[in-house]
């Protein structure tokens, strides 16, 4: 393997925006914020979510912001600077530099992820059921 993904998450956060988590809870619930997790649907599931935060999973996080894209979701579109996070701030930070690649340029991650906001008591809640999701008969 020429780049082990501890060489891209070394890169990458050299690169990006990195908030404290001090700086993180600060900023959450600030209107021109807006938190973006980017675990898989299992993991808000099992641990719990940011109140407010929005869900894109890093599989489609690009095919949502990219406003091109059949997928593009508007929460994309807004004048606001965007922080995103992840588990343990690894792929956030990737994901980071992948928006910014992209030329979004209000965009950020914070470090130790959910696993430090949790840790450190700041707020959480249970994943909300989806409400289109059909019911089991």
């Amino acid at each position: 393997m020429k780049r082990s993904v501890k060489t891209l998450v070394e890169e990458a956060m050299a690169q990006v925006t990195t908030y404290t988590l001090e700086q993180a809870r600060a900023l959450h619930g600030e209107p021109g914020v807006q938190f973006v997790d980017v675990r898989d649907v299992r993991e808000l599931e099992r641990e719990g979510v940011i109140p407010g935060a929005v869900h894109a999973p890093r599989g489609m996080l690009e095919f949502w912001v990219d406003p091109e894209s059949p997928y593009h979701r508007d929460v994309f579109a807004q004048d606001k600077e965007y922080v995103l996070f992840c588990a343990l701030g690894w792929r956030s930070a990737l994901a980071t530099k992948t928006l910014m690649d992209m030329g979004m340029q209000r965009v950020a991650h914070f470090e130790g992820g959910f696993s430090a906001w949790k840790e450190a008591g700041a707020p959480v809640a249970p994943k909300a059921d989806r409400s289109d999701k059909p019911a089991k008969a």
